[in-house]
């Protein structure tokens, strides 16, 4: 097993400022785990410049798959340490640039740092171990608290708890207790590798979450970036959007007809997005907006960047979206 250590929470201490990265946190952790019975052997790898979970950028995710990919033949499994604010952008985007994984890829990490009284750290990376060395199939998971989520499947929805993450339109595929409860039907099949380490342009796709007022000409704005080309609309319910603000429709049409992918995200947690339900979301579709179904925002986010950083024709990228790629989506 290979355990690449990205950075996050778990490998802080505290400092007069606040938690900061801990040197020689790989010689820490090896104490902690040595002698643990039931462990899989592993080796620990950290990245040369850990990543703020904060400070994370799109580029970032080809640095952590080119890691894994380097030494994917050497491992029958990985578990990759990260930071929790946005451990769930990058198991979304690590899904769609390691398709076909017949390896666990696992990411986990703590809410508090492993030197600290009642840290987490522990807990969530033994699960993380045994998990990875015991799936009979390979996915891109999230493990935290006391689930195995699929990466593309699962939100931060806790600042506090300990059970800091859920995945609301998809069960889990494991749980822990006394035993480990695993739900095999619920993993991907395997298919053939298709993996993919992408040059990122960071700026290439921008979120907008509609709310009340928002004006015509801040959307216009934003949709005129030259380097802007996929956006990700947070609408309301089932994939609705103000019909009644004066060149709102209009501003994402000419976009859309100008190549950039506008893809269509419910701002709820639960349920997909139904753009023939309401009107004013057939308007939607009639424009060449896409649904997103019930992806996270995370997931179409992830999703939509590896798909414009692999492909040049929009059209290429929007029939690619609205395809279930590797589980994202009912």
């Amino acid at each position: 097993m290979l355990v690449l250590h990205t950075g996050g929470t778990i490998g802080m201490a505290r400092g007069t400022d606040g938690y900061r990265p801990m040197p020689g946190f790989a010689a820490v952790l090896r104490r902690h785990l040595d002698g643990v019975p039931g462990l899989p052997a592993f080796e620990l790898v950290e990245l040369a410049q850990p990543i703020d979970s904060a400070n994370l950028q799109p580029g970032h995710w080809t640095t952590i798959a080119a890691e894994l990919v380097a030494r994917w033949d050497d491992y029958c499994g990985f578990v990759v340490l990260h930071g929790t604010d946005t451990m769930a952008w990058t198991a979304s985007a690590l899904s769609f640039m390691l398709r076909g994984a017949d390896r666990p890829v696992i990411l986990t990490g703590a809410q508090i740092p492993l030197v600290e009284p009642r840290s987490d750290a522990l807990a969530n990376l033994q699960a993380a171990l045994t998990l990875a060395a015991g799936l009979p199939a390979g996915e891109v998971g999230v493990f935290f608290g006391r689930r195995l989520l699929r990466g593309n499947r699962s939100t931060k929805v806790s600042s506090t708890a300990l059970d800091a993450f859920d995945s609301p339109n998809a069960a889990a595929l494991a749980a822990t207790g006394i035993d480990i409860e695993l739900h095999a039907a619920r993993l991907l099949p395997v298919t053939a590798r298709d993996f993919s380490l992408p040059d990122f342009e960071p700026a290439a796709v921008a979120v907008l979450t509609l709310h009340p007022g928002l004006p015509a000409r801040r959307v216009e704005a934003m949709l005129d970036d030259p380097v802007l080309r996929g956006l990700v609309l947070c609408s309301y319910g089932a994939g609705n959007i103000p019909d009644a603000e004066p060149g709102l429709l209009e501003a994402l049409a000419r976009a859309v007809a100008r190549g950039v992918v506008v893809v269509n995200r419910t701002q709820c947690a639960h349920g997909p997005v139904v753009q023939g339900a309401y009107a004013t979301g057939a308007a939607l579709a009639r424009i060449g907006v896409v649904s997103a179904a019930d992806m996270t925002l995370e997931a179409a986010f992830a999703k939509l960047h590896v798909l414009l950083a692999t492909h040049a024709d929009p059209a290429t990228v929007r029939a690619r979206f609205a395809t279930a790629l590797c589980g994202e989506m009912s």
